[in-house]
């Protein structure tokens, strides 16, 4: 009588996860999953925020009502600086992905400089916007997306200080580069949020 045969009798009862890597880059890692759906959460918020923002200019009779435009000179400046900025913040993706821990404390310095420029530079801003927040429902929504990008900058910047004092520490763990290359990943959102609430605050009621 022949004996009966069991499935996978030839594999081993117990896989050895060990030699397993704890941690991945890009879209193989969890982190990097729960960073891009961050970002689209927030991404819908600023998106409502732009709607109400033009909902409003729907209704008024001229724009901005009563008031002047913001003034050019600190947003502009403010997003040359977050522009030039993606050059550090690539070469501390890069360097974090190549395991390269002297890059990356490089890198995350110079972000965080770059990233307390822009705050320094956003109070000013807040000073020639020519409107408060409470004059009329034109400087709520001014405001709202203004200080909806500067929590999220504040936040990040925050973010990689933290970071960078642990690449300073005695114990590196592989995850900790994983960690630098996601917020390189967010820190470009930053950047980009910027791109159309600058052209939303500051071009559209001068060309439109």
């Amino acid at each position: 009588m022949t004996a009966p045969v069991t499935p996978f009798a030839d594999r081993p009862a117990v896989i050895d996860a060990a030699p397993l890597p704890s941690f991945a880059f890009g879209h193989k890692s969890l982190m990097w999953w729960g960073t891009l759906g961050m970002m689209a959460i927030e991404g819908m918020a600023f998106a409502l925020a732009a709607v109400m923002y033009f909902y409003i200019w729907s209704r008024a009779r001229a724009w901005p009502p009563d008031v002047l435009p913001p003034e050019l000179r600190w947003g502009s400046l403010n997003l040359l600086i977050l522009l030039v900025s993606t050059i550090p913040n690539e070469y501390t993706k890069r360097a974090a992905e190549r395991f390269d821990l002297r890059g990356v404390r490089i890198g995350l310095v110079a972000c965080i400089l770059f990233g307390i420029a822009f705050i320094g530079v956003r109070a000013l801003e807040f000073t020639t916007l020519n409107v408060y927040w409470d004059t009329n429902a034109y400087g709520s929504a001014v405001y709202l997306l203004l200080g909806l990008h500067t929590v999220h900058l504040v936040t990040d910047v925050a973010d990689s200080v933290v970071l960078a004092v642990l690449m300073f520490t005695d114990r590196i763990e592989g995850s900790r580069f994983a960690d630098a290359s996601e917020n390189a990943m967010y820190w470009y959102f930053v950047v980009a949020a910027w791109l159309p609430i600058y052209a939303i605050l500051y071009l559209a009621p001068r060309w439109m």
